[in-house]
């Protein structure tokens, strides 16, 4: 038999969710099966799976060890070799089992985690601001928010670096809750992203983007002049194939956007402007900019490569001069309370200084 007292960053969501986080390959109809023969029970009583969890609770399988790490679980007091999630035959591999059928002789070592080696690789992420509930980072330039391929190292990775270097969670607790990235940047777009530390921070944060409370600003260069605040939308399409969007009009499966957007300073033949998502789209900013005749300064997706490439001999400009620069929290009350109004900003990334000064837009 496994007790697991629940903790608060597995508080707050279904019996059932949990179970699945802790033991990743079990299917439904296992856990409910379990559920309904008291071989899980939920403190100390029959369970149903849609139970609410409270910090504290006790979570009790009457299940043999063999069967909770073949679905992914963790036994109390097992060191983690594996990232969280990954089932048994993942973990050992058939070389590690065969080298422990043999006494250990030949075993191989635990390979490094992703997410230590991401901090570790991963240079010029900033903390811009952290408590318990959330961090806010400044993303460089060339850092993925979130892995698009299993080999990849992303934001999301050394996030969870920092945490266990610095002693904040430790990998146990990984197992049913990772903090994550909450909101996404592009590769190449560099600036503000919010994580949730905690399961209720990362809830928090999803319901004001998901409301759109939470104000999202961004610096960029673009081409020609403008010269009035105003706006753009429309409906978006992405292609997952070619990671490609367009604008199209509404239809099924396309998506609302809108972006404010208003000029700071301008020259003979560039702008820089504040834009401010409404709405949070892939490559949302600069569809929108295209659209209107204003390319987005380095950006070859949908830019001008005459003008694009004008800047890269000039300046060493590769891929898009995108910051997220700004995040304004909106009123709120209780355990966030803290972040009420709160303003955070982050300092545009050294190229994009260079340029803004070299063409008497800074």
């Amino acid at each position: 038999m496994v007790e697991l007292i629940i903790k608060e960053n597995e508080a707050g969501q279904r019996l059932d969710k949990f179970l699945h986080k802790y033991m990743k390959e079990a299917g439904n109809g296992f856990l409910y099966k379990m559920l309904r023969k008291k071989n899980i029970t939920l403190n100390g009583k029959k369970a149903e799976g849609s139970e609410k969890l409270c910090m504290g609770d006790a979570v009790k399988l009457f299940l043999s060890q063999d069967t909770i790490v073949k679905f992914g679980g963790r036994l109390p007091g097992q060191e983690a070799l594996h990232e969280p999630g990954e089932g048994y035959e993942a973990k050992m591999g058939s070389q590690g089992r065969k080298d422990s059928a043999n006494g250990g002789k030949g075993q191989r070592k635990p390979q490094p985690e992703p997410y230590k080696l991401a901090y570790r690789e991963l240079e010029g992420v900033d903390v811009v601001f952290k408590n318990h509930h959330i961090l806010i980072l400044n993303k460089p330039t060339g850092i993925l928010t979130q892995k698009s391929a299993p080999e990849d190292l992303s934001l999301n990775e050394w996030l969870l670096g920092y945490l266990l270097v610095r002693g904040e969670r430790k990998e146990e607790e990984l197992h049913t809750f990772r903090p994550s990235v909450c909101n996404r940047l592009d590769r190449n777009t560099s600036g503000l992203v919010i994580c949730g530390k905690t399961l209720s921070g990362s809830q928090k944060i999803s319901e004001l983007l998901r409301e759109r409370s939470l104000r999202k600003f961004y610096r960029l260069y673009v081409k020609g002049r403008v010269t009035e605040a105003s706006f753009a939308e429309g409906y978006l399409r992405k292609d997952g194939g070619t990671n490609r969007v367009t604008l199209v009009k509404e239809a099924e499966g396309a998506s609302y956007i809108r972006t404010n957007y208003k000029p700071l300073t301008y020259s003979k033949d560039m702008t820089l402007l504040e834009a401010e998502l409404i709405t949070g789209k892939t490559h949302q900013i600069r569809l929108h900019l295209s659209g209107l005749g204003h390319p987005v300064l380095g950006d070859y997706k949908y830019g001008d490569k005459s003008f694009n490439d004008r800047y890269r001999k000039k300046y060493g400009v590769e891929s898009q001069l995108l910051h997220a620069c700004r995040l304004e929290f909106p009123k709120m009350d209780g355990e966030f309370e803290s972040l009420s109004g709160k303003v955070y900003t982050a300092p545009e990334p050294e190229l994009f200084v260079r340029v803004g000064k070299g063409e008497s837009l800074l």
